[in-house]
């Protein structure tokens, strides 16, 4: 889940219509000041809005002075994601907490040009933001670069350019890794960290939260997400898959105990999962007489296309399907949000490896198997 999906906006109009104060002070809250100075501003209003757990709820308006000068004030129970915004969509998030927070900036690029004093995390959060921001202009070279040394087969610039992608994301890491003391490190570890793929780390910084903020509604956010993720986790005995195979009888996973194996979820309508297998035929052929096996999982509806994808990719592994598309029993019970996705396991049925495709699995393989 990326940064910019955690922060989605309803309407400009919606939101405007359910404006409402947040001035009057609450039993067990801390009151907050803000006052701001925009530069070149011409006479206006300037807009607070609320993080909520979908997007951001309108809490006050303020006018702008001759001056540019503006105030808000209020009061939170815990440390809280705010905007201000001139057009009740883009703007200056900050972390509102008890006491004054200082703010000035350009009125024509808040966020931008915006200096703060008085919230170390709102600090924190402009250097994540940025981060994030430079690090997804980035990727996307990265992935143009990749698709090219794919199409030439250049194998060395494709491993090249996983390392610098996985450099990039240990960047976002470590910056969360530093702070856990700060609500910005827990809404980042769950909004920018992949629970599938991460699960560890993110795991490790639940732990952290846990200790220094437990009555954040950040912290409880986080504990939410990995939830679903505790039982399929790196270390975890794989929860048991039995499902029809192409003949109709039941098949499951925990009857090829004894023997490495990877839980390859997949569907014939998938292009990467196709464009995948014949890798993965490669390998299964290479080390299915040394103790490993593969239990493919397809997402397909119907039973002729998945047989079809089957016969036509030469996948001569056990196959199991409950023909229910993204309601699969099995996708449902390993939170399984897109394909392909793997999962190793060792002899005794723990999970040893997750996400691994390509050069990375016969890697992984390899120091298992040879």
């Amino acid at each position: 889940m990326k940064l910019k999906n955690i922060l989605a906006v309803a309407s400009a109009a919606a939101l405007f219509a359910s404006c409402q104060g947040n001035k009057s002070a609450t039993n067990g809250e801390d009151s907050y000041t803000i006052q701001g100075k925009l530069n070149n501003a011409s006479s206006g209003q300037v807009f607070l809005f609320e993080l909520g757990e979908q997007n951001f709820v309108p809490r006050d308006t303020a006018e702008i002075g001759k001056d540019g000068t503006f105030a808000f004030t209020g009061n939170v129970e815990e440390p809280t994601f705010y905007r201000i915004t001139l057009d009740q969509q883009n703007g200056l998030m900050l972390v509102v907490a008890e006491g004054k927070i200082e703010i000035e900036a350009d009125a024509q690029d808040i966020n931008g040009t915006a200096k703060i004093e008085g919230s170390e995390d709102s600090k924190l959060f402009q250097e994540l933001n940025q981060l994030v921001n430079e690090n997804r202009q980035k990727q996307v070279a990265m992935e143009q670069a990749f698709a090219q040394a794919q199409q030439q087969g250049n194998e060395a610039e494709m491993e090249k350019i996983r390392e610098q992608y996985l450099a990039m994301q240990q960047q976002v890491k470590s910056l969360l890794a530093k702070h856990p003391k700060s609500v910005v490190s827990a809404f980042g570890t769950s909004s920018l960290i992949d629970p599938v793929n991460d699960f560890a780390f993110a795991d490790s910084m639940a732990t952290l939260f846990n200790e220094h903020l437990p009555n954040s509604k950040y912290t409880a956010m986080l504990n939410e997400r990995l939830k679903p993720y505790r039982s399929t986790a790196i270390g975890q005995l794989a929860p048991d898959i039995s499902l029809p195979t192409p003949g109709g009888e039941s098949k499951s996973l925990s009857s090829l105990r004894g023997k490495y194996v990877l839980v390859d979820f997949w569907a014939s309508w998938c292009r990467p999962c196709r464009e995948e297998n014949p890798n993965v035929v490669k390998m299964y052929n290479k080390y299915k007489g040394k103790g490993f096996e593969i239990f493919g999982v397809s997402l397909d509806q119907s039973r002729d296309k998945w047989l079809g994808a089957i016969e036509k990719d030469g996948l001569q592994w056990p196959h199991v399907s409950d023909l229910k598309g993204w309601e699969s029993s099995a996708a449902q019970l390993y939170n399984v949000s897109a394909i392909p996705q793997t999962v190793l396991l060792d002899p005794e049925g723990k999970i040893i490896a997750k996400g691994l495709r390509g050069e990375e699995l016969e890697k992984k393989l390899a120091s298992l198997l040879n």
